[in-house]
């Protein structure tokens, strides 16, 4: 469609080139963080939104913006958007909700091989022959094919972990999940409820959203159900994990390591709990960061045009449509 006024489309927090040189040819766009002095003024005629993770669409920013017809998010949570709010002002909510599976669920073997398995590497300098030896003779690690992993949240991410874990690594798998999801998976998996979860996995890895009720979901009384050997990845969201339990858990020895590449909140604080402790890895929300992710992600402008051309968009985040007459 050729608008005779082309929408303005306000981007916040970037794009990959690609899907914005796309857009910019559909449409007026302009990149502006919420932070700059004429946001408001640009809000107030734009049609589209397109955030990430960090602008909050909510009914006060909703309120400075007359014409907004469609919000889009480029990634995978909806936390930060208020999709009642929107929808109760006939504004359509879009994301890209598998843009970045196959990124997250890389990352988070590459998390396990390092956390069961003593790499001892060296860089600049080889070690002395006896020190070598000495490593070689000494460290041992864990094959994967014989832990447990449990997977809390069972959603697109927590399958491709999952489907890696049974079908790429041979692991046993358990789950737990709000949603009965037994037919969309492609590998082994047993459903146990929460309790069960925590006890037997040898890893726990988190793939929850923000919904509420999940606010420190796995926290001191989750953690004393696991195992002493057992790691703790999360790669969902910082919000779901009580960090300060976590420490005490590791460095009392109740817990063997963690790795973490979402916090609360983000960037952590100079005295977060985790930092300094041996066998845990802590990374700066980095899984769903490959090219072809962040391409996948920007791809949301699609969604965005589709709505602003009066056609259904391929994906409409969950939720209630309660338009406003």
């Amino acid at each position: 469609m050729a608008w005779e006024n082309p929408p303005l489309i306000l981007v916040t927090e970037g794009s990959h080139p690609r899907p914005l040189g796309w857009l910019k040819e559909r449409a007026r766009v302009i990149e502006i963080p919420v932070s700059d002095r004429s946001f408001a003024e640009q809000l107030g005629l734009a049609e589209g939104l397109i955030v990430r993770t960090y602008t909050k669409v909510d009914a006060a920013l909703l309120s400075r913006a007359p014409r907004l017809r469609v919000v889009g998010r480029g990634g995978v949570g909806l936390e930060n958007i208020d999709v009642s709010a929107c929808r109760g002002r006939g504004i359509e909510v879009v994301y890209t909700p598998d843009a970045n599976t196959l990124a997250v669920g890389d990352f988070v073997f590459g998390y396990l091989l390092q956390l069961v398995r003593p790499w001892a590497g060296f860089h600049d300098t080889a070690y002395e022959p006896h020190e070598f030896k000495r490593l070689r003779e000494t460290l041992r690690g864990r094959q994967l094919n014989e832990l447990t992993l449990g997977i809390l949240g069972m959603g697109r991410v927590g399958r491709r972990v999952g489907h890696i874990g049974a079908r790429g690594f041979g692991m046993t798998v358990i789950y737990n999940d709000v949603e009965h999801v037994a037919a969309l998976l492609d590998f082994d998996a047993t459903s146990v409820d929460k309790p069960t979860l925590y006890a037997r996995a040898d890893v726990l890895s988190l793939h929850v959203d923000m919904r509420p009720g999940n606010e420190n979901l796995v926290g001191a009384a989750q953690l004393a159900l696991m195992k002493p050997t057992a790691i703790l990845v999360n790669t969902s969201r910082g919000e779901v994990l009580d960090a300060g339990a976590l420490a005490s858990a590791i460095r009392e020895r109740r817990l063997a390591g963690a790795a973490l590449d979402v916090f609360d909140p983000e960037p952590p604080a100079p005295d977060f709990p985790l930092l300094g402790l041996d066998n845990v890895l802590l990374t700066p929300h980095m899984a769903a960061r490959t090219d072809t992710a962040m391409e996948n992600m920007s791809w949301v402008v699609r969604d965005i045009i589709a709505v602003l051309e009066g056609r259904p968009p391929a994906f409409p985040a969950p939720g209630p449509r309660r338009y406003s007459p």
